[in-house]
């Protein structure tokens, strides 16, 4: 008896098979076909997937297309903004205002030249304040002798320091201001050297935009051929 049933166990497979044959027979369809129809790609089904392929290109070419033109439109109102000689002209126009607001701070008479001199007075009439001031015990008035004699010592110092370095810049505003055409130039040099660049990036994005294009043209054939 288990000779019979191992016997079943591997023949079974077969019978199931003779079974779905039969069954196929006397219903009309061929199983065979069926399967190998399942299987085998239907008439054409090679050509699927570059046709996908070019309507893919197709897609990305033209979502890209308003992206260059709106780069192209973008490179062209900076070349000329770039160009513009009123525009140029107002720049210089706003350097000259500033040097002038800033000469009229640290010119001699200017608010820098006070600032020293204020502070000065200041520390200088407290100490004479503290002199002769009576509510204070001796050495309490000693001490704040003392702060205020140190701090006019260290602010003269300071004054100084900020004397030279107020000079020193109304001088180098001074000679700006004799060289405004040379700075001029140089500002038209650096506008053009940005427009250079304009054109450099714009090249390199319609460069690339051909290779796209060249190869969506490259493609403009049937599969095979």
């Amino acid at each position: 008896m288990p000779l019979i049933a191992a016997a079943l166990v591997r023949t079974r497979p077969l019978v199931v098979v003779a079974v779905a044959l039969l069954a196929a027979v006397l219903a009309g369809g061929p199983v065979l076909a069926q399967s190998q129809s399942q299987t085998r790609p239907a008439d054409g089904g090679d050509a699927i997937t570059p046709v996908e392929e070019y309507a893919k290109q197709v897609e990305e070419l033209k979502k890209s297309y308003p992206d260059l033109s709106k780069r192209i439109e973008e490179s062209a109102k900076s070349i000329d903004q770039m160009s513009n000689v009123d525009q140029a002209q107002k720049e210089i126009e706003e350097l000259r205002g500033i040097v002038a607001g800033l000469l009229g701070e640290v010119s001699d008479n200017g608010t820098v030249s006070q600032l020293g001199a204020k502070a000065l007075a200041h520390a200088r009439g407290k100490l004479k304040a503290i002199e002769g001031d009576a509510r204070f015990k001796p050495e309490e008035k000693e001490f704040l002798l003392d702060q205020w004699r140190r701090l006019i010592t260290e602010t003269e110092r300071a004054t100084e320091d900020l004397e030279s370095a107020r000079k020193e810049f109304a001088d180098l505003l001074r000679t700006l201001q004799t060289r405004e055409d040379f700075i001029d130039e140089l500002m038209q040099v650096r506008r053009a050297s940005e427009a250079l660049q304009v054109i450099r990036d714009l090249t390199r994005e319609i460069r690339d935009a051909s290779s796209k294009l060249k190869g969506l043209i490259g493609g403009l054939k049937p599969p095979g051929v």
